[in-house]
């Protein structure tokens, strides 16, 4: 596997950097009226601005010629075709292929997946269907509430794009658990009907601790409930361990398979998303898949200064590794995005949170960068402070609708406002000259001027992006989504590393499992740790008062 080359181009990029610095974005928009249009991309009715950037066309087409170099389009085109990218599992990455609209095969092993994918995919259909009309009942009759057990992918992906897709809820309600702390199932089991409560268990291998664990406490909690023996009706499993999902007592056909070739972050597109299908129903799951099958075919036909995921990716090459930036936020205008910052996180973090290249050799670049972020206006009142003045740069991607799904007053008018003023403040900033005529404005005298005018100064030149579309509709959120995950990928084949393993959350599992008898059992011994063993010692003396 070839190395790229982003540290061969580092010398080249860190020279318009240095050319860059002594220009402020100010001076970027007077001297290009047409800045906005050539920093700028239109999908559909989804509007892509990275001009409030430290970047120029020259910047810009060296950053251009690092995808080039690292090969970007025909890795690209390696992953659609089926080829087996994620080298350290021996497996191709195929979360496109879940939402390939077209009637191209998609080859692995020599086998087309299309007619398994679309198999899965009626069956969800046509399970969500008797769900929501009331045709498959439980114990106390129709299907009330839906609660999704699962952990990480299994979990924030259905979770996130639920919350997201409100508008269009017209099935049964829909509750997510996932943390094994016992708060979480009690909390959310603790104002339901257990008679008309259907769990979906969600664990590929049907073995994943946490999920299991609250699996079957949540069908204690049935059994113990309705008083009765057999409650696997209430149940549904997206597993391909059929033994261990009958041993459960979930009919096979209440079990919905997905494929090893579909990583957990990337898996809202598959049988992980029934809890999404059953509260939107299968006609707006389609056109979630739509949206980003737009955005797939998008990536894969745009030239490179032109392609969304591209630039998305190139731009944080530049802020990662050109101007050093250690974190990146995600702040979405949108409240129903409230947890798109966190799913983005795993995205990326797991994603490309590497410091071993495919080559098996320590990255000679930083990698992934923190990822963070909650909704505006609230993050305005908590840390935008730091993000205006404080010592560190935080670049941030901004998400806002035109149009509001809801019709109150003029709150989607103050939402974009805010949206907008924001930009342009990290932008601009407020130089101490304009900081001394305002207060002169006022009438403030001299010497408090001079002791009040720092405080108010504010750098500006701190970096955006913003993401202006119609409204949150289920095939936007699909392009959203899909426009991240590209970006990943991009940024991956230029870091050379493997997006699609996660062995850094395997060493903790191993230990946790080594832990619990432990913890149960003070007999069972002694972490040889003297942190972990004094932890222990606590924690058992604790429990005996």
């Amino acid at each position: 596997m070839a190395a790229p080359s982003l540290s061969a181009h580092l010398r080249e990029l860190k020279s318009h950097r240095k050319r860059l610095e002594t220009v402020s974005m100010r001076e970027m928009f007077a001297a290009d009226p047409n800045r906005f249009d050539r920093f700028s991309v239109r999908e559909g009715a989804l509007l892509f601005d990275f001009s409030k950037n430290r970047l120029d066309q020259e910047a810009l087409a060296a950053l251009v010629e690092v995808a080039r170099a690292a090969k970007v389009e025909a890795r690209r085109d390696a992953m659609f075709a089926g080829e087996k990218i994620n080298i350290t599992e021996d497996r191709a990455v195929l979360h496109t292929a879940l939402r390939n609209r077209s009637d191209a095969p998609v080859i692995v092993d020599g086998q087309d997946v299309m007619p398994d994918i679309r198999r899965v995919n009626r069956a969800m259909k046509a399970f969500a269907n008797k769900v929501r009309t009331g045709k498959y009942a439980v114990t106390g009759g129709r299907i009330t509430d839906v609660v999704n057990i699962g952990i990480g992918g299994s979990d924030l992906g259905p979770a996130m794009a639920t919350l997201a897709l409100s508008p269009y809820h017209d099935g049964p309600r829909t509750h997510f658990v996932s943390n094994v702390d016992g708060a979480d199932l009690a909390d959310t089991v603790s104002e339901l009907d257990p008679s008309t409560t259907m769990f979906i268990v969600a664990s590929k291998t049907f073995t994943t601790q946490e999920t299991i664990r609250n699996a079957t406490s949540a069908r204690d909690w049935l059994v113990r409930k309705l008083k009765k023996k057999n409650v696997g009706a209430h149940f549904a499993a997206l597993s391909t361990n059929l033994e261990a999902t009958r041993a459960f007592g979930i009919d096979d056909d209440r079990t919905f398979g997905f494929w090893d070739w579909v990583g957990g972050r990337y898996s809202v597109w598959s049988a992980i998303g029934l809890s999404l299908m059953l509260a939107i129903g299968p006609s707006r799951f389609d056109e979630f898949l739509e949206g980003a099958f737009e955005i797939d075919t998008h990536f894969r036909q745009a030239p490179l200064e032109a392609n969304i995921p591209v630039l998305m990716a190139l731009i944080g090459i530049w802020h990662r590794n050109v101007w050093e930036y250690c974190s990146h936020a995600v702040l979405p205008y949108d409240n129903r995005l409230a947890r798109f910052p966190a799913y983005l996180q795993q995205l990326d973090m797991e994603s490309n949170g590497k410091s071993v290249t495919l080559d098996s050799k320590l990255v000679k670049t930083e990698t992934g960068p923190i990822i963070w972020g909650e909704p505006g206006t609230n993050g305005q009142h908590a840390f935008y402070q730091l993000i205006h003045q404080g010592t560190s740069v935080i670049p941030a991607d901004f998400l806002v609708a035109a149009n509001a799904q809801e019709k109150l007053a003029d709150h989607h008018d103050m939402l974009l406002a805010n949206c907008l003023a924001q930009t342009e403040a990290l932008m601009n900033g407020r130089t101490l000259e304009e900081v001394r005529s305002e207060l002169e404005e006022k009438g403030m005298d001299e010497k408090e001027i001079g002791r009040l005018a720092p405080h108010r100064v504010f750098s500006g030149n701190r970096p955006t992006n913003t993401f202006v579309y119609d409204r949150l509709t289920p095939a936007m959120l699909g392009r959203l989504i899909a426009l991240y995950e590209h970006k990943v990928f991009v940024q991956g084949v230029i870091w050379n590393v493997n997006s699609y393993d996660q062995w850094g959350v395997e060493l903790g599992k191993v230990l946790a499992n080594r832990l619990l008898p432990m913890v149960k059992d003070e007999n069972a011994g002694t972490p040889e740790n003297g942190s972990t063993a004094g932890l222990l010692d606590t924690i058992r003396d604790l429990r005996k008062k």
